[in-house]
């Protein structure tokens, strides 16, 4: 069995493309990001059920500006244009955009001309996002226009004939209500997909998949004790049985009682043989000295391979890997973007390594794994643990990783998390990052005298898949109270501070 046909994404450098791709997959339509640069040979080539096309931050007329191949409107494929999408579609197809000095950003009142489809049974006056400074003054030939905004006299239009239809704001976003709706509405009566990407069928699909990528051949699993490698594990056990073997390995970065939680919890919890290798001072040795991020992280990915090939059978071709489409992304692949970070399963495994990989959570996005693990049976315990980095606290300390040093951040990690626990935000939060500014002095007074000790970095984060996110407003008590437990508890520690930016511009993770 194979993926569905997609919903192309094509991504003219918004921030909001991939949160245009989880929508569509909400609406149970799966969906994938291409980049504006590939051809649209190349995106047919793919099949699609569909095409979107994202905002961007260019402005149609300007030169250099992203542009569309008028041969994508004459391939029988439906194409939805939002915001710079909607201003390129419109460009391409014979209507006029301009720069009329009405901009409009944020919350905008939108009022229907005509329902149409796409307006379809909501409201004639309407809140939207906007995010523009151009606007379609004049819809292509045979289109009809659907809605206006004080700064767009044509702010959707549609032919639904065709196949096309297209809207000045951001429907993909929370702040435009009927978003979904409409989106969907496109999707399923403008171009007809029926919303068939169920857990169920995801399960089916890659079970079919994986049995026939393996055949009866072992397999192994680098199981690190989240989320990702635990689903990962449990779908391919549910696919070969015990063809599979996970393997853990202990590399010495993890925080304070999560390798004996593997060992005690993941095998009661599923059945499945488990290896554990002790490879601390592997690691600790690989990284001395090391202060670059991105080299941290292709060390770690080149040591967990060799630290798998040298716990595993020799004859063993396969390894399972929790790889998720925002690694991917991320990582650059497959999508023509920068690359921000290499993630350890993506872009720092040696090319010289002994297995071929099986990643059955390519494709998803943190939500749907989550999904798909409580369709799988396994506990909310392990199912809804915080995301938790494969390189662990080597990229949550800034500087070199040595065992002292991984000893302050996993006392002042425990408190954080207790405390988190304690105050019943567990849910409330997607991840909390807590990291050792360790090449960073600051003076502090503690006992009345005089300290020169490190800083630490609380990062609370609020996310749904981790491709956007805003630090989370915890009570400042909570906050409070984490500081002077920490201050008071870790004695190399002299001040907590909060990371109070958004991804973008920043990541998650500090490294």
């Amino acid at each position: 069995m194979t993926l569905p046909r997609p919903v192309l994404v094509v991504d003219y450098g918004a921030q909001y493309a991939q949160l245009i791709a989880r929508r569509v997959r909400e609406a149970r339509v799966y969906s994938e990001i291409v980049p504006h640069s590939m051809p649209v040979a190349e995106m047919l080539a793919k099949d699609p059920a569909a095409i979107i096309l994202s905002g961007g931050p260019s402005s149609v007329y300007e030169p250099g500006a992203p542009q569309i191949d008028a041969k994508l409107f004459d391939a029988g494929v439906p194409v939805f244009g939002i915001c710079y999408g909607f201003q390129a579609m419109a460009s391409a197809l014979g209507g006029t955009v301009a720069h009329t000095g009405s901009r409009e950003f944020g919350g905008t009142q939108l009022q229907l001309v005509e329902p149409g489809v796409l307006f379809a049974a909501t409201p004639t006056e309407q809140s939207v996002w906007m995010s523009h400074g151009d606007c379609v003054t004049a819809a292509p030939a045979g289109f009809t226009v659907t809605a206006s905004s004080p700064g767009a006299p044509v702010a959707a239009f549609e032919h639904v004939s065709q196949g096309f239809a297209g809207v000045q704001f951001h429907p993909e976003v929370a702040h435009t209500p009927y978003g979904q709706r409409i989106l969907e509405h496109f999707l399923y009566k403008v171009a007809g997909i029926e919303p068939t990407w169920t857990m169920g069928n995801i399960i089916d699909d890659q079970v079919a998949l994986i049995r026939a990528q393996v055949g009866d051949a072992p397999v192994v699993c680098g199981l690190s004790g989240g989320v990702d490698s635990a689903v990962a594990a449990a779908l391919v056990h549910k696919a070969i049985g015990d063809q599979l073997t996970c393997v853990f390995v202990d590399h010495g970065l993890l925080r304070a009682g999560e390798a004996e939680q593997v060992e005690r919890d993941y095998v009661a919890a599923t059945g499945i043989k488990l290896i554990v290798a002790d490879e601390k001072q592997r690691f600790l040795n690989a990284l001395a000295g090391v202060t670059d991020p991105e080299e941290k992280r292709k060390i770690i990915g080149r040591e967990f391979i060799r630290a798998f090939e040298a716990a595993v059978p020799a004859e063993t071709r396969f390894l399972v890997q929790g790889t998720l489409y925002p690694d991917v992304v991320e990582s650059g692949g497959g999508t023509g973007t920068a690359n921000i970070k290499s993630h350890h399963n993506v872009g720092g495994l040696p090319e010289d390594m002994q297995f071929q990989l099986v990643e059955p959570l390519r494709t998803l996005f943190k939500d749907e794994v989550r999904s798909l693990g409580e369709s799988l049976g396994l506990p909310d315990a392990m199912v809804w643990r915080h995301p938790f980095p494969g390189p662990g606290l080597a990229i949550r300390i800034i500087g070199a990783v040595d065992e002292s040093r991984l000893e302050i951040l996993r006392a002042a990690d425990l408190i954080a998390r207790e405390e988190l626990t304690a105050a019943g935000l567990d849910r409330d939060v997607w991840q909390f990052p807590v990291v050792l500014l360790a090449d960073v002095r600051s003076v502090g007074v503690q006992g009345d005298g005089r300290t020169y000790g490190h800083p630490v970095v609380l990062r609370p984060v609020s996310s749904e898949d981790a491709m956007t996110a805003d630090w989370s407003r915890l009570p400042y008590d909570v906050i409070a109270k984490i500081s002077t437990r920490i201050t008071n508890e870790v004695r190399e520690v002299n001040r907590v501070v909060l990371d109070v930016t958004s991804k973008p511009p920043g990541t998650i993770e500090w490294e």
